[in-house]
């Protein structure tokens, strides 16, 4: 993987109440990915950003929102995520890794 993809891939950590607690307890961090990154990509790009080891990745889609605004319905755009698991002893710090 060149490394313009590897940076195309990632589009940054997704930080909610559920990634924290995945990566707290189940060394699992969650990051919003390109829609068309495949699981090997994404992989490839974790472990060579942040210099770990990674074990599986799992991807899901989130769906766009549909919301009412004044002049009618509108909707959100919808992203893809990954949940990536991580070696025991392995840790990701977003502080360190700019």
């Amino acid at each position: 993987m060149n490394q313009e993809r590897l940076y195309k891939v990632l589009l940054g950590p997704h930080m909610t109440e559920k990634a924290a607690v995945l990566a707290d307890e189940k060394n699992q961090y969650v990051f919003k990915v390109a829609s068309d990154a495949t699981k090997p990509e994404i992989k490839k790009a974790v472990e060579q950003l942040f210099d770990v080891k990674v074990e599986a990745v799992s991807v899901t889609n989130a769906k766009a929102k549909t919301r009412r605004t004044l002049h009618g319905l509108g909707r959100r755009k919808g992203f893809r995520k990954a949940y990536v698991s991580l070696a025991e002893g392995q840790a990701i710090d977003f502080a360190d890794a700019e």
